[in-house]
Formats: structure tokens, C-alpha cells, sequence
């Protein structure tokens, strides 16, 4: 009886909680927005601001601080200052934008802190803001589709040996993989860049609609793609980070793969690729270990002291007909508004390199869209 009375209370108080919440959303009424403005795609669940004018690329941020002096807009390497209304609410509309993800920062007082109204994605070694520039249909390739399969993004913790402690990864599996049991696939090992981390790729990459799109079309062949952390990590265990991280993807990454998931354990079936930083990364790993890899590619993250590149890297192209033995394929990306390494590449021909492909990013400089770009072109190159 005490049961069935308490369930009856709890119905009851559920109901209230239900109806007051529907009366709520019945009475509210959206502020409207300036013609031609949308919310961001990047904004939290019924957040209005940000919003973005697709045609202008310009975005509008309202922020409610009632008791701050001081508010400012930090975005692309801009501040802009915003203006306070009677209700204490800041706004302020940014200049026309590149197409693309950016991070921001809303900057009250001094002190830089997230919009609560965007998403968090971790960028620059903090959760930061983030907002979404749209592009036209030419942004197609990264954006969800319904009419093709999807595969399966599985956040996984393996443990290091290098390390001492247990690592994150996560692992995109093309649709096919749980209908083709005894079908075996080549992996693509694909790393972050600076002052991200293992979750950059799938959120603000959007790499499983890329790889699901190129997959359909019979672009690229259906492969396993493992985003590791490119960082040592610590914790409360290990108080100094120990090891390699290019020893620690070779010696304890790779194997956990091969022995957990259905994959080709041969350097022909094996390729790696990296942004900025994971793109140095890359180039460690993949040409201190030949005999892993057969297939690299580096996103805006092709770095070489000085100009000697033919003996870059401890000397690994000075034999170029080894090189071109060695490495079916060596990707190099670039934004055409950032650093651009097309002399050494032009150099690393001339001296007898074949198989480099360079890729530049029209109007883009070193963001998410060039590497959505480089992606979207490497992997249809890859295990073919």
C-alpha cells in the first residue's frame, strides 16, 4: 500500500513538473532574428546566439553580463568590443568570416570564458567556444547524410606500456564492418594537432560523415580510422609524463589494434596522417618505422629546419629511389593562406621523389576546413 501511494505521488509530481514545463514552452516567445540570420549549428539546445548570416558570413553574439564594465568578442584573431543595453545584455556582429569552423572567446572584464550558448570543443589546451561559418553546397562532403549507411565512432581506452597509465583513443568503423564478419580492413592511423585532442577530428572534423561519404560513393575502400591522443598524459598516478608518444602509437597502439579489431597487419595496409603538429608527429612515426607504414599524409604540419630538406628527418629522402620504394604514398596539404611548404616540395621532386601529392586549400589558413579538405583528398589515395 505505502509503495502504490509513493508511486502515485511520484506520477502526480511528474505530471506538474510536465505540464509546467509544456505551459512554459507554450508561452515563450523567440526573439526575432535580423533578416537573413540563423542560430549556429554549433549552438547549444535552444540557444538563439550566435547567429550567422550564411550570405554576409558575418555572426551576431549577445551576451547577458548585467554587472560587467567591460565585454569583448575575441574571434579570428580579432577582438571586437561590445555594447551594453538597459536589460544588461552585450551584442555585438563580427565581420565577414572565412567559411569554417573558428573558435571564440567572450571576454568579460578581462577574463576569457566560454559563451554559454556554444557547444565546448577542446581547442588551444582549453574548452573553448566554437562556431560554424557555413558554406554552400560545396560543404556537402563533411555534413550528415541519410540516404547512405553510416559507420560507428567506439571511444576506446587501451593500456600503455610506455606511458603507465591507460589512453583514449577513438575509432571510426565503416558501416560494413558488423556485415562482413570475416572481412579483414587496413587502418588509417589519424592524429590531432596542437592544443587538441583525440575527440578533434570526430567533432570538429566531422571525419566519420567525410569517410561515410567518400566510402559510399566508392571513393575511398572501407577502412578502420583510429584517432589517438598526441599528447603523454599523466594523472594523479603518474604525477610526470613518461615516454614517446611516436614510441607509444608503434610499440603499444598498433598492436592493441591489430589484436582487437578485424585488420591487415601488413605495412601495405597500414597508413598514417596527422594535422599541424600531429603532422610532425606523423612524419617521427612513420619514417622512424618503414617497415609499419606504406602510405603518410600531413596537413599543414610538413615542418623542416632550414632548407636543407633533401637531408631532413635524419636523411630519409637522401636515397630517393629507396623512398619511392618504401613509401607508396607521401600527402602533403596545405591552406594557401598559411605557411606553404610547396618549395620544398618542388625541391624533394626535382631531387627525385615521385609519389608526393601536393594538395593546397583554396582561401583557408591553418583550420578546420583545410584539414576537412586534405582528409576528404588523401583518403580516396589510400590502400588502393
Amino acid at each position: 500500500m505505502k509503495n502504490t501511494f509513493l508511486l502515485i505521488i511520484a506520477v502526480l509530481i511528474s505530471s506538474m513538473v510536465s505540464a509546467q514545463f509544456a505551459g512554459m514552452m507554450r508561452g515563450q516567445k523567440p526573439e526575432p532574428l535580423p533578416e537573413g540570420f540563423k542560430p549556429a549549428s554549433t549552438n547549444t539546445f535552444l540557444a538563439r546566439y550566435p547567429a550567422v548570416n550564411a550570405e554576409t558570413r558575418q555572426a551576431m553574439f549577445k551576451v547577458v553580463a548585467p554587472t560587467a564594465q567591460d565585454v569583448k568578442l575575441d574571434l579570428a584573431g580579432k577582438k571586437y568590443d561590445m555594447t551594453k543595453d538597459t536589460s544588461g545584455v552585450w551584442t555585438c556582429t563580427s565581420d565577414p568570416q572565412v567559411v569554417g569552423f573558428h573558435y571564440y572567446a567572450i571576454i568579460i572584464d578581462g577574463v576569457a570564458v566560454m559563451d554559454r550558448n556554444t557547444e565546448a570543443f577542446f581547442g588551444s589546451n582549453w574548452e573553448s567556444s566554437g562556431i560554424e561559418i557555413p558554406e554552400g553546397p560545396e560543404g556537402d562532403y563533411y555534413r550528415f547524410n541519410n540516404d547512405i549507411p553510416h559507420g560507428q565512432i567506439r571511444s576506446i581506452y587501451y593500456w600503455s606500456e610506455i606511458n603507465g597509465i591507460e589512453r583514449h583513443i577513438n575509432v571510426y568503423i565503416p558501416a560494413e564492418y558488423e556485415q562482413e564478419p570475416d572481412k579483414k580492413y587496413p587502418v588509417l592511423y589519424l592524429v590531432h594537432g596542437w592544443g587538441e585532442d583525440e575527440n578533434g577530428w570526430s567533432n570538429q572534423g566531422h571525419m566519420a560523415n567525410i569517410m561515410d561519404g567518400l566510402i559510399a560513393a566508392g571513393k575511398a575502400v572501407p577502412m578502420i580510422v583510429v584517432m589517438p591522443s598526441g599528447d603523454i598524459k599523466t594523472n594523479s598516478d603518474v604525477r610526470e609524463a613518461s615516454g614517446d608518444v611516436t614510441e607509444i602509437y608503434a610499440k603499444n597502439l598498433v598492436p592493441y589494434i591489430d589484436k582487437t579489431f578485424r585488420t591487415y597487419t601488413d605495412r601495405e595496409h597500414r597508413a598514417m596522417a596527422g594535422l599541424s603538429r600531429g603532422g610532425f608527429q606523423t612524419t617521427r612515426t612513420v619514417f622512424g618505422n618503414m617497415d609499419m607504414f606504406a602510405w603518410m599524409g600531413t596537413f599543414s604540419g610538413f615542418f623542416v629546419r632550414g632548407n636543407d630538406v633533401v637531408n631532413a628527418f635524419d636523411g630519409v629522402f637522401k636515397d630517393a629511389g629507396a623512398f619511392n620504394k618504401k613509401m607508396n604514398l607521401f600527402f602533403i596539404s596545405t591552406g594557401t593562406e598559411e605557411r606553404n611548404p610547396k618549395e620544398h616540395v618542388e625541391t624533394l621532386k626535382a631531387h627525385g621523389i615521385t609519389n608526393i601529392v601536393f594538395h593546397e586549400s583554396q582561401g583557408t589558413a591553418h583550420e578546420w576546413l583545410t584539414w576537412r579538405r586534405a582528409l576528404n583528398e588523401f583518403a580516396p589515395l589510400i590502400f588502393k
